[in-house]
């Protein structure tokens, strides 16, 4: 799992049908002081999230394909939840 931050949404004129009323998200992955890295995914969104907001991204294909019920969707990463806090512990 990782933690990323939203910053604006994908349009794409063809897909596959698995998307179909589904939002792809571009999110920027989060170091650990909760500042973007230079890393970003396109993650398919099943929260609800939107700009700006903190979310958790399970980036494992067989576990995205299993959250969003299709074995056979072309998915790697999905939007599994929002994060309201984190707390490191040192």
């Amino acid at each position: 799992m990782k933690i990323a931050r939203v910053t604006g949404t994908v349009v794409s004129t063809i897909a596959a049908p698995v998307f179909q009323g589904r939002t792809l998200l571009l999110c920027d992955l989060l170091d650990l002081e909760g500042e973007a890295t230079d890393r970003s995914l396109i993650a398919v969104d099943t929260v609800g999230a939107g700009a700006g907001e903190t979310v958790l991204l399970l980036d494992e294909g067989n576990g995205a394909r299993q959250v969003l019920g299709d074995p056979q969707a072309p998915v790697r990463t999905v939007v599994v939840g929002i994060v309201d806090a984190v707390e490191i512990q040192t």
